[in-house]
């Protein structure tokens, strides 16, 4: 039994699908906003609009129990909070980073649709990149 079949059995139907409409929805969208964080004009819209995308996340797969993808969600939100600070360009490490983030989010997007358990988070994802 894989992740959807879990769900689906601790969970409405119409609340499980809604989630998966709307994650489907936030993965296909995290890469253009990552890469638009590099462009000066773009960058406030950018990281405001992330920022809503792992707040969603977090919530709705906290709320669906999907642990895994609540604390990774977590951790994101709580680094793109400092960069909503950060009045510096983003380093190619912070973007390769967030790149690797959004792949993760793709790959369970991908464990979603196929009903497999959860790939299991690489520990580089783990380690924050330096913002200098």
């Amino acid at each position: 039994m894989g992740i959807r079949s879990d769900l689906d059995a601790n969970f409405d139907f119409e609340i499980v699908d809604e989630f998966l409409d709307h994650y489907s929805m936030m993965v296909e969208s995290m890469e253009i906003m990552i890469l638009d964080l590099q462009k000066p004009n773009m960058y406030r819209r950018s990281i405001d609009e992330l920022f809503r995308v792992f707040h969603n996340i977090k919530s709705a797969s906290g709320f669906l129990k999907i642990e895994p993808m609540a604390r990774l969600a977590a951790f994101v939100e709580d680094f793109l909070e400092t960069l909503r600070t950060n009045q510096n360009p983003l380093s190619q490490n912070v973007i390769d980073w967030l790149l690797q983030i959004s792949d993760m989010f793709s790959k369970w997007h991908d464990d979603l649709k196929m009903d497999n358990e959860l790939s299991r988070i690489k520990f580089s994802l783990l380690k924050l990149p330096d913002l200098d």
